[in-house]
């Protein structure tokens, strides 16, 4: 446990040296590249990734790191680590070129295919979301005050708090799937991994996810969510897992903080996938 939250505390202060770095460029004009997969790319992600890597290297130079915006090591490499650092400098870089302040620095260490520990840093906003199961808990800061323990909501609110993605559409599948889970909702966009720290603060009752995201998009957040008390599930109820095979995409998920509601009872159903 002491090492956990002596990495933990390590973690938190490089997440805040990459957000520090992240403002300057906000704060002035920038470009904006397209890389390979379409996505955005700024100075902000090159410069946060290059203090992370410094970071994490100064501090754990025996533990590899994966990072979207750094060459990936082979994958079959890759497959035999039991123990690695997983980093999105920069998530939402949409929200970041847009300049509404979602978006977030995630730093997770991953053991066992697992997140174990997890800092998610919203420099824009001032908040900053840690913890994880290898520390027993889960914890929000905010400027000026001493962080606090969050924990799940313990009971689905009615209407239902649903967060969902402000930037990336997905064909009408979520509103099928909350018409078949029933009952009156309430739908917050929201944008990067904020989504899933809004479900691990009990702000709200569930995130589904039925787009692509990539493993260093969720993998912090994951684990402050499970520090808090919620899970991430994919749609065969199996907990979310890392570093499966070649590919870092993520399998569609729901990220809930109650576990006693049959979140996957319309996905039992053979019809909700279908279009109205």
């Amino acid at each position: 446990m002491n090492e956990y939250r002596h990495l933990l505390e390590r973690i938190r202060s490089i997440a805040r040296e990459a957000g520090a770095a992240i403002l300057e460029v906000y704060e002035r004009d920038f470009g904006v590249e397209t890389k390979a997969d379409h996505s955005p790319l700024t100075d902000a992600d090159r410069d946060a990734n290059r203090i992370i890597l410094r970071g994490l290297e100064g501090l754990s130079p025996r533990i590899p790191v994966v990072s979207e915006e750094a060459a990936a090591a082979d994958h079959a490499q890759r497959l035999a680590w039991t123990r690695y650092w997983l980093v999105d400098p920069l998530d939402g870089t949409k929200e970041f070129i847009k300049r509404n302040g979602e978006f977030t620095v995630n730093i997770a260490l991953v053991e066992d295919h697992a997140p174990v520990l997890g800092v998610v840093l919203a420099p824009a906003l001032g908040r900053e979301y840690f913890g994880g199961p290898a520390v027993g808990g889960a914890w929000r800061a905010d400027p000026g005050a001493e962080p606090r323990p969050i924990h799940t909501s313990p009971t689905p609110q009615s209407p239902l708090r649903v967060v969902g993605s402000r930037s990336h559409g997905n064909g009408g599948t979520l509103e099928r799937y909350l018409d078949a889970l029933g009952g009156e909702h309430e739908l917050r966009p929201m944008g990067s991994s904020l989504k899933i720290c809004l479900v691990a603060e009990g702000e709200a009752d569930i995130y589904p996810r039925f787009g692509p995201t990539s493993e260093w998009d969720t993998a912090a957040a994951q684990a402050v969510l499970e520090g808090a008390g919620g899970c991430m599930m994919d749609l065969s109820g199996q907990p979310l897992r890392y570093n499966r095979g070649e590919s870092v995409l993520n399998p569609h998920f729901l990220a809930v903080g109650n576990l006693g509601r049959d979140w996957l009872a319309p996905i039992r159903s053979d019809s909700w996938m279908a279009a109205p």
